[in-house]
């Protein structure tokens, strides 16, 4: 088995990331995955929900949880970036995204 380590950043910097005083955290999971039980394949899910943004890895065994406060990257200028830091080559071979609707309460 071989560690595996999950982590989100900018690794292509917004015209906004050079900001003085911006907050720039790197966040991280390790998670021990034999990768060659599952052909290679290893899934990642993100959910994001304005100020939350949650990751899991290895089907749930490891998870990122992110509070944000964007006053930049909100409505269309939003964006997610997938990207490799590692020294093996990573092909993405399914990217699928949903808009959630808002939820109804109480019939309202």
């Amino acid at each position: 088995m071989g560690q595996l380590q999950f982590f989100t950043s900018f690794p292509i910097k917004p015209t906004w990331y050079n900001r003085t005083g911006l907050y720039k955290p790197t966040y991280g999971g390790f998670v021990d995955y034999d990768l060659r039980k599952s052909g290679g394949k290893l899934s990642l899910r993100t959910l994001i929900d304005h100020s939350v943004v949650e990751s899991f890895g290895a089907k749930g065994r490891t998870c990122i949880t992110s509070r944000v406060y964007p006053n930049f990257a909100v409505g269309s200028n939003a964006c997610i970036f997938a990207f490799n830091n590692g020294a093996e080559d990573v092909k993405i071979i399914e990217l699928t995204a949903w808009e959630i609707k808002k939820p109804l309460m109480n019939g309202i």
